[in-house]
């Protein structure tokens, strides 16, 4: 599980912000928030204009830098704008079983790092300053990567720096697990593996165009009665009392249904809320129980508060190993009913994070109604 991440000077970032997943209290309720330990379940609150999808986009950038692709960063400026320094710094702490790992990397720009290092154990494994040619590959053998041609790696970074427009500079981590084979119950495998597994999810802005677009392909998988029956049930959960036919039209297109006396098309009369959930069913829950990390990004904007209480229900019954981030403005879900002060985060203009039971002198307990004392300003200091 990822038990840790820092970032600074990156976007409305500019000074260092840390998610402390191992920074929890001693309650005693909702600890279905909790996995093995660590936050499980987290829900951030913040003015517009905060960064909280900022901080979603900077959480999934390990995933880009390990394996390529496009990165959530590629539109807009990266660094702080106010900020004189030259690089945007990120680390993630992890933790698989028995072993620790921390992999810290800073970024000059969305395509190019400046150094790059991973410990585990709090061995530092390698080292590299691409900037000043200065690497450090002394204790491969700890992770038993050994065999790795060191010089063949060093002979890449040098590939194009004589053109006026050169190659980004390959991270040695995504070199190293592209070209060394590893052993199964490997360290860089496990990391691999979670990371290849997180997900940032929007469900907001343009929901309908994305559902009507993408949703030949999810009728077709609800052409599995066990599918349909599946995606029934989770609208009923969510509060949504429907029953639902899938048919073949003539000229193959499918259609959804609500059913009825006669049928009532699905797509063109559910509800904007009825069609977020759809859209979250079909992005999330055919494949989240094999997801590592989610985030969330303003999961509930089309959704009645009960509904919303409904969803967080449903993921923490369903999925309780997956790591969630969720973020809100519904001041309705900050209640000790289904989460607790430890799980529950106040994002700062500042760019600070801070969890309700450390943003006030009061010791909060279960009774404590904490929406109540959020709109009467008990929190202020931290927005």
């Amino acid at each position: 599980m990822l038990k840790k991440f820092m970032l600074k000077n990156y976007k409305n970032f500019k000074d260092e912000i840390t998610i402390d997943f191992e920074n929890i209290a001693g309650y005693q309720f909702n600890t279905d928030c909790l996995s093995d330990g660590i936050i499980g379940k987290m829900l951030i609150y913040g003015c517009n204009a905060t960064g909280k999808t900022n901080l979603g986009r900077a959480i999934l950038d390990i995933g880009s830098t390990m394996f390529g692709g496009t990165r959530y960063a590629s539109n807009g400026i990266l660094l702080n704008a106010d900020s004189k320094e030259d690089a945007a710094m990120f680390q993630y702490e992890f933790i698989f079983e028995d072993t620790e790992l921390s992999y810290k990397y800073s970024r000059l720009s969305n395509q190019e790092l400046r150094e790059e290092e991973l410990s585990v154990n709090g061995k530092s494994i390698f080292k590299c300053n691409f900037g000043l040619r200065e690497y450090n590959f002394d204790n491969l053998d700890y992770i038993d990567a050994e065999t790795a041609n060191i010089e063949r790696y060093l002979q890449s970074l040098e590939v194009g720096e004589d053109d006026e427009i050169s190659e980004p500079k390959l991270p040695f981590l995504r070199w190293l697990i592209s070209n060394v084979a590893l052993k199964n119950d490997s360290a860089l495998i496990r990391l691999s593996n979670y990371v290849r597994r997180m997900m940032m999810i929007t469900v907001g802005n343009g929901m309908q165009y994305r559902f009507g677009r993408l949703n030949q392909g999810f009728y077709e998988s609800l052409e599995n009665p066990e599918h349909l029956k599946d995606f029934e049930d989770f609208l009923n959960a969510m509060g949504i009392e429907c029953k639902l036919v899938l048919k073949k039209l003539p000229d193959g297109q499918r259609e959804l249904y609500f059913s009825h006396e006669q049928l009532v098309p699905f797509y063109e009369n559910a509800s904007s809320g009825t069609l977020a959930l759809a859209e979250l069913y079909r992005r999330l829950v055919p494949k989240v129980w094999d997801a590592s990390l989610i985030y969330l990004d303003e999961f509930d904007a089309f959704y009645h508060y009960e509904m919303a209480e409904n969803v967080i229900r449903f993921f923490k019954q369903k999925y309780p190993k997956c790591q969630m981030i969720m973020t809100s403005h519904n001041t309705n879900l900050m209640t000790n009913r289904i989460m607790r002060p430890d799980c529950l985060f106040i994002l700062s203009r500042k760019g600070t994070l801070t969890a309700l039971c450390n943003a006030t002198q009061r010791e909060l307990r279960e009774g404590h109604n904490l929406e109540k004392m959020y709109i009467s300003g008990e929190f202020e200091k931290y927005e």
